[in-house]
């Protein structure tokens, strides 16, 4: 068995639970849109410190793709069972929520859009500069799996380039993508519309922001961030980082982003580090380490993680209707003051609804349907042929 083959056995639990980490920034970013805090000063510290969450969290969902595709790339997979397996494991939980949001609506008579509405269903809400279709879109967090499905379609095709870069050059390439990465707003602000503004936000248009955070064909470039640092680790190229200073060196860029320009707060400067925090947490999964986050606890969190990604937004809007008003759209709430101990709590209990119900769908919902359609259809015995002593061999199907 080569070091790669040997390699790409392993579990990589702590991968598993940072997935919970960055679904969790996600739910700390969208709830400071809530305006929960009535203390000004905490409102407003809550807001800066959280700014960036967001960003970093889908970015690290970017890199991971790529990264953990890569690591359990199978040589005699099919593109044909690949995009099943991706199928089955995106479009159902999706589907489920949608649905359920989409009644929750109805029954409120809030208007839903129906442009938007399909749209956001079929997964294709990021594709169209249509400002509409992120903000009215019935779960608007799911701009975010239009992207993952372009780098599914993109992926056998990518890996199949990638995978002829020589070993000693993958660093490079790493560095390379990265750079262009976090050129994106540069190119976004020199070739594209200063209107119309984005809501919330005084720096940059509408157009500006789909191409540096939304367009799936940009954020691929994170995705193949992954998809290097994972061939980094398989031929041994990883330079023994480990997850502590891996981990602190995304804090540091956290932090620094905060003071940055608005547009490039989003997504621009997190590829690089989190590539490194993902090779970085694999390889000590791989050494054997025991890092903190592999314990059981975590990667539970982890395998709901994307149920709860799913859910948490709309958990958010139904909490804070339930104490005054109607949700106005993505990140657009009739706000509700509390204080801060109250808000504190509020936004707990928020948190504790959402792991609940991601559960229940992650139990409910993604675990049958991955049992039962994501590997390849059983093979079925032969069958004598009517009349004659032959058999019938059927084909194999992916």
């Amino acid at each position: 068995m080569t070091e790669a083959t040997a390699a790409r056995a392993g579990r990589l639990p702590s991968l598993t639970a940072l997935r919970f980490v960055a679904a969790l920034l996600v739910f700390v970013f969208h709830a400071h849109y809530l305006g929960i805090f009535n203390d000004t000063s905490v409102q407003e510290a809550y807001t800066f410190v959280t700014s960036s969450a967001g960003g970093v969290g889908v970015s690290f969902f970017f890199v991971l793709s790529g990264f953990v595709l890569t690591w359990a790339v199978k040589p005699a997979d099919t593109m044909g069972r690949f995009w099943r397996r991706r199928f089955v494991k995106i479009f159902p939980n999706h589907a489920v929520v949608w649905l359920i949001v989409v009644a929750m609506l109805a029954v409120s008579g809030t208007t839903i859009a129906a442009g938007p509405a399909t749209a956001n269903l079929f997964l294709v809400n990021a594709w169209v500069p249509d400002m509409d279709n992120l903000i009215f879109a019935v779960n608007g967090v799911t701009w975010s799996l239009s992207a993952e499905i372009a780098f599914y379609l993109l992926f056998p095709f990518l890996i199949l380039g990638i995978d002829r870069i020589r070993a000693d050059r993958l660093w490079y390439w790493a560095i390379a993508v990265s750079a262009l990465a976090l050129s994106v707003p540069l190119l976004s602000k020199a070739f594209l519309p200063d209107t119309p503004v984005f809501p919330g936000y005084d720096q940059f248009s509408w157009p500006q922001m789909w191409f540096a955070y939304q367009f799936p064909l940009v954020r691929c470039l994170e995705f193949i961030v992954g998809i290097l640092f994972a061939r980094i680790v398989l031929n041994g190229r990883w330079i023994r980082l480990g997850l502590g200073p891996a981990a602190l060196g995304v804090l540091a860029v956290y932090v620094g982003a905060l003071w940055l320009p608005q547009l490039w707060s989003f997504a621009a400067p997190y590829a690089f580090p989190l590539g490194l925090l993902v090779a970085a947490a694999a390889a000590d999964d791989l050494a054997g380490r025991g890092t903190p986050l592999a314990r059981r606890p975590l990667v539970w969190l982890g395998e709901i993680s994307y149920a709860f990604f799913l859910i948490h937004l709309n958990v958010l809007n139904s909490a804070q209707a339930a104490f005054k008003g109607e949700w106005m759209g993505y990140g657009a709430f009739d706000r509700t003051s509390l204080s801060t101990p109250a808000a504190v709590l509020f936004l707990l209990g928020c948190l504790a609804v959402s792991i609940v119900l991601a559960w229940l769908l992650h139990r409910f919902v993604e675990m049958p349907v991955m049992r039962r359609w994501s590997g390849p259809r059983p093979h079925r015995p032969p069958v004598p042929a009517a009349g004659t002593g032959e058999v019938n061999t059927p084909t194999t199907t992916g």
